[in-house]
């Protein structure tokens, strides 16, 4: 059994069918994550909500790749955690073992958010339906201090197809959505908090890269011309390449201070 009171995240391991404690978590914080200020507020104020044991939902972060939506999940364990805030992560395939997983904290009096990083499911996936029950019941209410926040690159999950909507009608002014629609839908309908990350401007990119780079001495024009061009080069301006160009830039400037 895990010490929760000394345990903050855990992850879901299948072979073993346990939960397997984290020593070492993500050291990321919230003020480190830049051009997300209000899914960030947004996300803060329903997890406050959570902890202090109102209403909350259950959250979706969705958009484009690389643009803060894992990191902005895990800053929030730093955050919240000395005030009973639990992360559980669990990969989609584990899904399937949401209900055992559940049924093991439903009585601990700490908060938990059960985190699974880029969800989404294809054509014959089965793997949802467990979670549609975590989420709004059965004939079993969901716990009050369990949440379930996912990040990914679709809005809906389940991917769309234009035959799909072949079925779909216009009655009465109103559009009745064919019932392979419906269900596609339904899923991403039960996440009450949804929230879009969009593609970082250069200044912002920019930005995260002077984050990485506080001790730099050289010459920032440079610096960010270098930045920009790995961008380029990768095809994108987020985060993840900001730390990559810092992983990247930093062996080169080590390896040219050598004598």
């Amino acid at each position: 059994m895990i010490d929760w009171n000394t345990t903050f995240a855990a992850i879901w391991r299948q072979r073993q069918a346990f939960l397997r404690p984290v020593k070492q978590t993500d050291p990321i914080r919230l003020e480190q994550l830049f051009g997300i200020d209000a899914q960030k507020q947004q996300l803060m104020a329903n997890t406050e909500r959570f902890l202090a044991g109102r209403p909350a939902n259950n959250a979706l972060l969705w958009g484009a790749r690389g643009t803060g939506k894992s990191s902005l999940v895990k800053a929030l364990l730093n955050a919240y955690r000395d005030q009973g805030l639990r992360i559980i992560e669990v990969d989609k395939q584990d899904l399937l073992y949401l209900p055992e997983i559940v049924d093991d904290i439903r009585e601990q009096p700490q908060r938990f958010i059960i985190y699974c990083d880029d969800l989404s499911f294809d054509n014959g996936d089965t793997l949802y339906k467990p979670l549609k029950s975590v989420l709004e019941g059965s004939i079993e209410l969901p716990p009050e201090n369990v949440l379930f926040y996912a990040t990914s690159n679709r809005r809906h999950l389940l991917p769309e197809h234009m035959r799909d909507n072949l079925d779909t009608q216009l009655i009465d002014g109103e559009v009745h959505y064919s019932d392979t629609i419906e269900e596609k839908i339904s899923l991403s309908d039960r996440f009450g908090l949804r929230l879009a990350f969009y593609p970082q401007p250069t200044p912002t990119f920019l930005d995260i890269v002077d984050s990485y780079f506080v001790d730099f001495s050289g010459d920032r024009a440079v610096l960010h011309k270098a930045a920009l061009d790995f961008a380029h080069q990768n095809a994108a301006k987020n985060g993840r390449t900001a730390r990559q160009f810092f992983n990247a830039y930093s062996r080169q400037s080590a390896a040219a201070s050598k004598p």
